[in-house]
C-alpha cells in the first residue's frame, strides 16, 4: 500500500514558522514600497484603462489560494467589458478556438483584448494591482501561478504541494517563458518552486521579473 500523500493543510503545519514569518514580512514591506513609490504609475494606468474602452478599471477573477481558499485576484482590465459573453460565442462557433482554450485556458490571438490591454499583458503591468492581494495575505510576491478551479485536475495529487504555499504575483513560470511553455512544464515549475523555495530563489525571480517588465519582447505573455 503506497504511503499517504500529505494534504495541503498538513504541509502548511509542517513548514518552519520562522521561514513563513520572514517571507510574509518581506511580502508586506516589498508591497508597501511598490504601491507607495509606484502610485503615480498605477494612477496613470488606471486613467488610461478607463479612457481607452468602456468598462471598469479593474478585473477581479476567482482563483485558488493557499489551503484551497478562494480569493478575488485583481488585475487592470485588459479586455472588453463583455468579454465573457464574447468568449462563449467564440467557443461555440470555432472548434479550433475551443480546443486551444481547453488546452491552456487562454487564446493567443484573443479578439476580446483591448489595444492597451495587449501592452499591459506583454509588459505584465496589468498584474500590479495584485500587490493589494499580497497585502491582504491572499498572495505572495513570489510563488506558484494563481490558478482557476478548472485547472485543478491538471495537477493531480501534487496540487496539495503547490497549494501549501501562497500563489505568487510572479514566479518561475513568469520568468521562464509563460505561455510559450507547455502546460506540463508550467505545472512542473510550480511544483519545483513549492519544493525548493528559498529567500535566494525569491530574490533571483524578482530580479528576472524586472527584466521581463523592462524588456517584454515575446516572453509568452498574452
Amino acid at each position: 500500500m503506497p504511503p499517504a500523500v500529505p494534504t495541503a493543510e498538513q504541509l502548511i503545519r509542517a513548514q518552519s514558522k520562522r521561514s513563513r514569518v520572514l517571507k510574509r514580512s518581506g511580502d508586506i514591506v516589498f508591497s508597501l514600497a511598490v504601491l507607495a513609490l509606484g502610485s503615480p504609475l498605477l494612477l496613470l494606468l488606471a486613467v488610461i484603462v478607463k479612457l481607452s474602452s468602456p468598462g471598469p478599471v479593474f478585473y477581479v477573477q476567482r482563483r485558488i489560494g493557499r489551503g484551497y481558499k478562494g480569493f478575488g485576484c485583481i488585475k487592470f482590465r485588459t479586455m472588453r467589458k463583455d468579454a465573457d459573453r464574447i468568449l462563449k460565442t467564440l467557443l461555440e462557433q470555432s472548434p479550433e478556438l475551443k480546443a486551444e482554450f481547453k488546452k491552456d485556458f487562454k487564446l493567443k490571438a484573443d479578439p476580446r483584448i483591448t489595444p492597451i490591454g495587449r501592452f499591459l499583458r506583454r509588459s505584465s503591468l496589468d498584474e500590479l494591482p495584485q500587490f493589494i492581494n499580497v497585502l491582504k495575505g491572499q498572495m505572495s510576491v513570489v510563488g506558484p501561478r494563481p490558478i482557476v478551479w478548472d485547472e485543478l485536475e491538471r495537477y493531480g495529487r501534487q496540487m496539495d504541494e503547490v497549494l501549501a504555499v501562497r500563489p505568487g504575483l510572479t514566479g518561475l513560470w513568469q520568468v521562464s517563458g509563460r505561455n510559450n511553455l507547455s502546460y506540463k512544464a508550467r505545472v512542473q515549475l510550480d511544483i519545483s518552486y513549492a519544493r525548493r523555495r528559498t529567500v535566494q530563489l525569491d530574490l533571483a525571480i524578482i530580479l528576472r521579473t524586472v527584466g521581463v517588465i523592462l524588456y517584454p519582447r515575446d516572453r509568452g505573455a498574452y
